[in-house]
């Protein structure tokens, strides 16, 4: 398309060959409607630079052997080729593109020193288009590489994910037969150990969601009307019973929103202000004009700008008692329902801000 419209341009700089030089814009513009049309596959893209290298020729000829201009297109052709075609098409593409560009001279009965220039340009044709060539099939190889590599730690993760679940089960039925065995100052290890076979639960449903939003890229969401308030208390059952933990929620606020999705968020942000900020963490659910807003605050020491800013990223902050997980997760849920989730400043502590849509009614 680009060689049409220069060689249109071209009639203002000579008009006497107009006639050629449209025939040349037309070549260019039906070469690139066939280009758009054909399927890129097998070797008939590669056909596509044999008529480029033709229409290329057309073109010198036109300017009445003048290959100033249509050398650099020459090359061009031939970098393009390189990033779509392997080597041995690039050396095949030697005797038309040294046709294309030797003919025209010698019909326009340039003299030796222009036809030799041939000499010149074919050789730094080629080997500009054997360089790109091998980076582009390095590039190539390491994509494939590395889309190997995901699609192994994928497998991986989502075999871990799912085969710890059934030891996790089975320790967790056989702690909760010890409870009625067990002395009142057994009962606090005991709750203990209970308390950290749920978090290694969530972590596999932690990694079940990443590994099912990876592959998707969304998360399908059984969505359905819930009271706020009691879909806190459930929620927060599985923290620790002595936690410092507050409530502002409307006694008549319905939420809708996924159940389990919503618990995931709730546990993921409760469990974030309880290990890194300081009491008391706060839960407020309010509701704006178009969307539920849930907010969980500590008073702790806060979170520096710059990181706010990627906190809710992809292993942004793992660290010794976690993965970094859990914040993307958020996220990803958060935009699965339609909403948003972001970390905004308070003093003192920091507050994670998810918003839910409001439903939509008919």
């Amino acid at each position: 398309m680009v060689a049409g419209l220069l060689a249109l341009l071209g009639i203002l700089n000579d008009p006497g060959h107009a006639d050629r030089l449209v025939i040349v814009a037309i070549c260019d513009f039906v070469l690139a409607a066939v280009a758009l049309s054909l399927p890129w596959t097998g070797l008939q893209p590669a056909l596509i630079g044999v008529a480029g290298f033709a229409v290329i020729g057309i073109s010198t000829w036109s300017f009445g052997g003048v290959a100033t201009g249509t050398g650099p297109f020459l090359v061009l052709l031939y970098a393009w080729a390189a990033l779509h075609f392997p080597r041995w098409i690039l050396l095949a593409y030697l005797v038309p593109a040294t046709l294309a560009y030797l003919v025209p001279l010698i019909i326009t009965g340039q003299p030796p020193m222009v036809i030799g220039s041939a000499s010149v340009l074919m050789p730094i044709a080629i080997t500009v288009a054997l360089l790109i060539e091998a980076q582009a099939r390095h590039l190539r190889d390491d994509r494939e590489r590395l889309a190997r590599i995901e699609q192994w730690r994928s497998g991986m993760v989502s075999t871990l994910a799912h085969d710890i679940r059934g030891p996790l089960s089975i320790v967790r039925n056989v702690l909760e037969e010890l409870q009625f065995t067990v002395t009142p100052d057994d009962q606090k290890m005991l709750d203990a150990a209970l308390r950290q076979t749920d978090r290694m639960s969530r972590l596999a449903d932690g990694l079940l969601d990443l590994d099912r939003i990876d592959s998707s890229g969304h998360l399908r969401l059984d969505r359905a009307t819930h009271p706020a308030t009691a879909l806190v208390k459930d929620a927060l059952t599985y923290v620790r019973a002595d936690a410092d933990i507050r409530f502002d929620i409307d006694e008549t606020l319905l939420l809708y929103v996924d159940k389990q999705r919503f618990e995931q968020i709730l546990l993921n942000l409760v469990t974030n202000a309880l290990r890194y900020g300081k009491p008391p963490v706060i839960v407020r659910i309010t509701r704006t004009g178009t969307a539920d807003r849930l907010e969980v605050r500590d008073h702790g020491p806060g979170i520096p700008d710059e990181l706010r800013t990627r906190l809710f990223g992809q292993f942004a902050v793992g660290g010794p008692q976690g993965v970094g997980l859990g914040l993307w997760i958020v996220r990803q849920l958060a935009e699965a329902h339609g909403g948003t989730a972001v970390a905004e400043a308070r003093d003192p502590g920091v507050a994670m801000v998810v918003e839910f849509p409001l439903q939509q009614t008919p």
